[in-house]
């Protein structure tokens, strides 16, 4: 089922920071190239490097762009109000997915990431081009290694372009042009779906999404910006960022979040001493593998 959302035209960004000349010619060549492709879609998850890439897209196609966001049960339910909101405030025609779960990835193989990537982007590729946009697009910047992001290879079987990663825009400098051009979500930290939070091999189940996702939003609320929630059967193992450790320590917050997450679901809950780190359940597995 798709459900397209047609925004009022109203202004997408608030005034930001002056971006360096060298950086904003950068920007104009990246224009000029989504201008010169003509009608595109845009894969759409809500976060920095797709914003960001929508931004350039509306500005370089106006009405001939579309923000396509592929909703399934496995991404927070605030980040899909979020797309929409950045989508609308931006002016630019949504539709959104509703994507069934796939069976492929029930089980959250270690593949899953490649399995996934095809399955939404092939019905996002159907979807575009039903409406007229023969091109899709993707926010990947040149700072995504394919050994870190299998889906990467599920774009190049797919024919979806990368016009950040082919013109060399690395994390940083989308952060800095997105503040310069007034994008809500320019210091927006890193984001992934809630399948990373679950080992390989772990059958899926909505319920037990749902109660990472709440555990989370509820650490997000109290000011944590880059944690995440690490599922093991009972246990909720808690990734927060090294200089945040120090406050999960406190009595009082350590309390209400033990509270509030066995509360959500988890009997256990435990503090991750190494914190954050991006993609830890992939590397957690490839360690435990025989050479």
């Amino acid at each position: 089922m798709a459900t397209e959302v047609f925004p009022s035209m109203t202004a997408g960004a608030t005034t930001g920071q002056r971006a360096p000349e060298a950086l904003r010619k950068r920007y104009g060549r990246l224009t000029d190239r989504l201008r010169k492709r003509g009608p595109c879609a845009v894969a759409f998850s809500g976060g920095l490097d797709s914003a960001f890439l929508l931004l350039a897209a509306r500005e370089a196609l106006g009405d001939r762009v579309l923000a396509v966001t592929a909703e399934t049960v496995y991404m927070a339910q605030w980040e899909l109000e979020e797309a929409g909101e950045i989508a609308r405030g931006l002016g630019v025609a949504h539709l959104r997915l509703d994507v069934a779960f796939p069976e492929a990835i029930r089980r959250n193989p270690p593949d899953r990431c490649y399995r996934c990537k095809h399955h939404l982007m092939d019905l996002i590729l159907a979807e575009a081009r039903t409406r007229g946009f023969p091109t899709v697009m993707d926010g990947t910047n040149v700072e995504d290694a394919p050994e870190d992001r299998p889906g990467m290879r599920a774009l190049r079987e797919l024919g979806i372009v990368s016009p950040l990663r082919e013109q060399g825009w690395t994390k940083s400098d989308i952060r800095a042009m997105s503040r310069a051009r007034g994008l809500t979500v320019w210091d927006k930290p890193p984001y992934a779906c809630l399948l990373t939070r679950l080992p390989h091999g772990r059958v899926v189940t909505a319920k037990g999404l749902r109660r990472i996702e709440a555990a989370e939003r509820h650490l997000a609320g109290l000011g944590f910006r880059a944690v995440r929630v690490r599922s093991h059967g009972d246990l909720a193992r808690l990734e927060a960022a090294p200089a945040d450790l120090e406050r999960l320590l406190d009595a009082e917050l350590r309390r209400d979040v033990h509270r509030t997450l066995q509360g959500v679901g988890f009997r256990y809950v435990s503090l991750d001493l190494q914190g954050y780190r991006s993609g830890s359940m992939n590397r957690d597995r490839k360690k435990r593998e025989p050479e």
